[in-house]
């Protein structure tokens, strides 16, 4: 029997030669795949079809209903193993549409210790997305498709919809103007454009983006750099990271200044925590700043305040999102292109999993309609 590895890459050669054309006969049973593979809202589906398949492939003699080795039978197996070992590298690799982390860790699929028949309750949305799947496990229990020709489609559809995107993303900029006649935006629109953004649904990385943007295009004014930034969905625990963007001096790998985004209020609560987490780090720094798209509580801010004689000389304050971006253009006028340049290559080279295409869209055809004038 071939290693995971190998199937998968047997599975990727027959999607490529076949992209035109459809490796299942059964239509119903092609167009559940398609669905699973288009639905933009949730990709874990994508990826637990993909562990199980491969696990069944793998093993034929599981039942591909039983990814849960805690069920206790002698036919189950571990559909996370399969996902964080095999299908995440394959992704990657690829650069394939799906969730950047296993399917197995969404709530839907976590903690469970069932047969996942097709009358089985996810309780996920969209609803139909799960009955999708779960019946399309079943008919591979059932012996109405071979799990090779399942995963090789599902694999073609990805590889369609990852084209689809690349060929939509060079399109888009293509359209946008690049003549040095044209009038370069003013800080005041490319705040207005970037305010439109962060007001796309799905937005909690931008400003992330936003703030590492600033500091990647004024790095040689400010004799500061930014830090790699890690995955929208590790934890600072995981990382080691003091914050969503960490600054360090150009020549020194010191963090200098930590900075935590919040779609929300920032509380004192967020406060608190922040400063457990450089005790426990052991680190000093210069600057823990809090970005936010909501309101500020001037209470909270306050007790902000306070903090520096408290730790003996680290500034806590609390900025808004917008404010932080006006300020920055303003100052750094000269090199606001500059700036709406870096904040664009971040959003396109961000995964899917943090920015999703649409929300790539989005932003290109803010900017393509904010320099026409429309």
């Amino acid at each position: 029997m071939p290693s995971p590895p190998r199937i998968l890459s047997i599975a990727f050669q027959r999607a490529s030669e076949g992209l035109d054309q459809s490796l299942i006969d059964d239509v119903g049973i092609a167009n559940s795949i398609e669905y699973i593979c288009r639905n933009v809202q949730n990709r874990a589906g994508t990826r637990l079809l993909m562990a199980s398949l491969l696990a069944k492939i793998h093993r034929p003699e599981v039942d591909i209903r039983k990814p849960y080795t805690e069920i206790g039978d002698d036919d189950t197996y571990s559909g996370r193993t399969y996902d964080e070992s095999y299908v995440s590298t394959f992704i990657n690799q690829h650069d394939l549409p799906c969730n950047s982390t296993t399917a197995f860790l969404t709530p839907a699929f976590r903690n469970r210790n069932i047969v996942l028949t097709p009358d089985v309750n996810l309780v996920g949305r969209p609803p139909k997305l799960y009955q999708t799947v779960l019946q399309l496990l079943n008919h591979v229990y059932m012996v109405r498709v071979s799990p090779d020709d399942l995963l090789a489609e599902t694999v073609r559809h990805l590889l369609i919809v990852r084209n689809e995107g690349q060929q939509q993303i060079t399109s888009l900029r293509a359209d946008l103007k690049t003549s040095e006649e044209s009038v370069p935006l003013s800080s005041e629109a490319i705040v207005s454009l970037i305010q439109q953004h962060l007001a796309s649904p799905r937005s909690s990385r931008l400003p992330v983006l936003v703030v590492a943007a600033a500091y990647q295009c004024a790095s040689d004014h400010l004799r500061e750099r930014v830090l790699p930034l890690e995955s929208h969905t590790s934890a600072d625990e995981q990382t080691g990271a003091l914050g969503d963007v960490q600054i360090t001096l150009i020549g020194d790998d010191a963090v200098a200044t930590a900075y935590e985004m919040k779609t929300r209020r920032v509380t004192q609560e967020d406060i608190n925590r922040a400063l457990q987490k450089l005790s426990t780090s052991g680190l000093r720094i210069d600057n823990y700043i809090f970005i936010t798209t909501d309101e500020i509580d001037q209470r909270v801010q306050e007790y902000a305040k306070g903090i520096y004689d408290e730790t003996g000389g680290i500034e806590v304050v609390i900025l808004d999102c917008i404010g932080f971006l006006r300020h920055f253009l303003h100052l750094f006028h000269r090199i606001r292109t500059n700036y709406l340049e870096a904040y664009q290559n971040l959003v396109l080279d961000e995964p899917h999993s943090a920015v999703n295409q649409p929300l790539k869209v989005a932003f290109l055809a803010l900017r393509r309609a904010a320099e026409s004038g429309e």
